[in-house]
């Protein structure tokens, strides 16, 4: 048996290797924040957060917003979904596995700018064909490490999700507020036309099903599921109109994700209004939004948004609960909805939001979710087995 003092021994000794521990951490902080170029986060209601560039040097404005996935940041990166805003990362460490272009979910980094508490030096992964530091940097996306995330995250969920500057070049804290107020607001903004694909293109030539899928900011994971359980696919640009779809004699019309408010892309939203009853529509994410609104629904701004792979939606049908990847700023109103043609199919558990609708008489309906995850949880994904038996019904 260990006697007391052996375990008064070993505890003293342990608190010394942790107090030993905690001064290299505040030690390496202090080297890196001493070699390494200062950077700035200012909030429009004048909050501001210091830190320390990695990546591009510049300024980026967009709005602030947190993400609480605690992997995946390059598939994050790469969602066109975040077009205009700030990406503030919840997990400490961000960067450890590196960088690679078969994970990418778009041709290009869409974001603003990224905010995490640590960039990881190091890139552990044999897949790894880069770091996260020059990953940003050649693709002009400015980074920034050492904010307390933590702070700056309960700061955007009390005051809700606002407008920001990140800047290596101005640290005048007066200016970089004064500069974030001017900055665009994401509210009556169509940041689709951003995003979009300039001219459609096949992504599958061969299928059971012609999937046409309007491309609002498509995530690559949604067409390699489509792909994989048998569709062929066509991805069309968000203006492409309702007669040159029909042209093309799909069997089903996808509805993709994408960012901004969804009541500013009026062209897509008239487009699934004549599209109604042709064949089955699905839609997520943006592409729900604007099936909302094309159902006569209105949609609202959230406090500070959906953003993470950790959110517990119930499919109202089997009274199954599932853990969903969700990013979103914008949706619709529950209340807007005519009962009557519309069955609610999905709510989420943590502020009874609406996350699923179905029609009651025609073949569409469409989640606030995203069932192809990446990243995030595969719970929802027999949303796309549901899509393919539609169409095969309908043919």
């Amino acid at each position: 048996m260990v006697s007391l003092l052996e375990l008064f021994r070993t505890r003293q000794r342990r608190l010394k290797k942790g107090v030993f521990f905690y001064a290299k951490k505040q030690e390496r902080y202090l080297v890196l924040s001493c070699s390494s170029p200062k950077a700035k986060i200012a909030l429009e209601d004048g909050r501001v957060f210091n830190g320390v560039s990695f990546g591009a040097k510049g300024e980026a404005a967009g709005e602030v917003v947190f993400n609480t996935s605690l992997t995946g940041y390059q598939e994050i990166l790469t969602d066109p979904s975040y077009r205009g805003q700030i990406v503030t990362l919840t997990y400490p460490l961000i960067g450890n596995y590196g960088i690679n272009k078969d994970f990418s979910e778009s041709r290009s980094i869409f974001l603003q700018a990224l905010v995490v508490k640590e960039c990881s030096k190091i890139a552990s992964n044999w897949q790894s064909e880069q770091n996260l530091s020059d990953y940003l940097k050649t693709s002009n996306i400015i980074g920034i490490e050492g904010v307390d995330t933590r702070a700056l995250t309960r700061h955007i969920r009390l005051q809700g999700a606002m407008k920001a500057i990140v800047s290596t070049e101005d640290f005048d804290d007066v200016s970089l507020v004064k500069k974030a107020k001017a900055s665009r607001s994401l509210e009556g903004a169509n940041l689709v036309k951003e995003v979009s694909c300039s001219k459609a293109y096949e992504w599958s030539k061969s299928g059971e099903c012609h999937v046409v899928a309007i491309d609002c900011g498509i995530k690559h994971n949604i067409l390699r599921i489509l792909q994989k359980k048998g569709c062929k696919l066509t991805v069309v640009p968000y203006a492409t109109t309702a007669g040159d779809i029909l042209a093309m004699k799909p069997d089903g019309l996808f509805l993709s994700n994408g960012p901004g408010d969804p009541a500013a892309v009026e062209c897509v939203v008239k487009t699934v209004k004549e599209l109604i009853g042709k064949f089955p529509i699905f839609g997520i994410c943006l592409g729900h939004q604007m099936i909302g609104l094309a159902l006569g629904g209105t949609t609202y701004k959230l406090k500070f948004g959906h953003h993470g792979g950790n959110h517990p939606v119930k499919d109202l049908k089997t009274g199954k609960i599932s853990i969903t990847a969700q990013n979103h700023g914008f949706c619709v109103d529950i209340d807007s909805l005519n009962k009557d043609d519309i069955e609610i199919t999905h709510i989420n558990l943590n502020d009874n939001t609406l996350e699923g609708i179905q029609h009651k008489k025609e073949a569409i309906f469409s989640v606030q979710f995203h069932p192809e995850s990446s990243p995030g949880p595969h719970d929802a994904r027999y949303l796309f087995d549901e899509f393919i038996s539609m169409m095969k019904n309908n043919q």
